[in-house]
């Protein structure tokens, strides 16, 4: 069975389809501008393509992998926006074929002699923590395999923390990003896919789960299509900072100076008051002394 690609208005028709976007599809459909919403169907996977995956990497599939495998070999959908007339192609949303889930290469990084492998570039300074599990290994302690590509900003791996003979419990998700560093995403495919789903794709949205998150384009986009998020608050926070807003009335306010009520003194002697600047006096240069530091105030406690 050829790959087809389902055009849009297919995913009613098609209850799998419906099944297996999780009914993203009719939320794109109804998103204002978006067009051209794209699943490329994909034929179920064989039970000896997995079994001979597992014996060719000694590694055991973990079972949502393999259902997943099982109702799809793969997965890829896309959706567009129209712009001023023009489409755009924005939203992708992709998991390897079992032919594709290749073992992350060890193999030189370059084509000069003597060059670095990733092995060559394993840095341990950065380990298990209480809120950080301990990251991926690009040597044989680790057995790591590509799901997704992410359109060249990075990689996500189904990762086995424990080497070969790899045990399917000892798997975990992970994004790969452009300069080699790793960012934990879930503790199992399920959960990879509903954040995939979630965030629908969008572009870069694998760097929401770095420290230092997507990049100013991308939030434009995030902005326009918020992703239904679950569960995470690095999304929701702030929502309203992706969108660049102008407020006048805190643009163009006046600075307004502290106001310090005036401390009611002790009574002065009628011999004390020779004019009537007297006690104007002290009290304009305390007002002056006081708006000149109100720049930065002090709370008293």
């Amino acid at each position: 069975m050829e790959e087809e690609a389902s055009p849009p208005g297919l995913g009613c028709s098609k209850p799998h389809l419906e099944k297996l976007t999780l009914g993203i599809t009719r939320i794109l459909e109804s998103s204002p501008g978006v067009t051209e919403v794209t699943i490329i169907e994909k034929p179920p996977a064989e039970r000896h393509m997995i079994s001979s995956w597992e014996q060719k990497n000694n590694c055991v599939m973990p079972e949502d992998v393999k259902n997943f495998y099982l109702m799809t070999n793969g997965f890829h959908m896309t959706w567009s926006v129209k712009l001023d007339e023009h489409i755009i192609p924005l939203g992708s949303m992709a998991i390897n074929s079992i032919s594709k889930l290749t073992q992350l290469t060890q193999s030189s990084m370059y084509s000069l002699p003597n060059a670095p492998t990733l092995a060559d570039l394993e840095d341990d300074t950065h380990e298990a923590s209480d809120d950080q599990p301990e990251k991926p290994h690009f040597d044989s302690r680790s057995v790591i395999f590509e799901l997704d590509s992410c359109n060249g900003s990075g990689k996500v791996c189904l990762v086995y923390k424990s080497g070969k003979p790899a045990l399917a419990e000892d798997t975990e998700i992970w994004f790969l990003d452009r300069a080699l560093y790793w960012h934990f995403l879930t503790d199992t495919f399920t959960a990879y896919y509903r954040l995939l789903i979630t965030h629908l794709g969008l572009p870069q949205w694998q760097y929401a789960f770095t420290s230092y998150g997507i990049s100013p384009q991308a939030k434009q986009w995030f902005s326009m299509y918020k992703p239904i998020t679950y569960n995470t608050n690095l999304l929701t926070e702030e929502t309203d900072s992706f969108v660049n807003k102008l407020d006048p009335s805190k643009v163009f306010r006046s600075k307004n100076k502290i106001v310090i009520p005036k401390k009611k003194g002790p009574v002065q002697p009628a011999g004390g008051q020779k004019g009537p600047s007297g006690p104007s006096g002290p009290s304009t240069s305390s007002t002056s002394k006081s708006s000149s530091g109100s720049g930065n105030p002090i709370r008293n406690t």
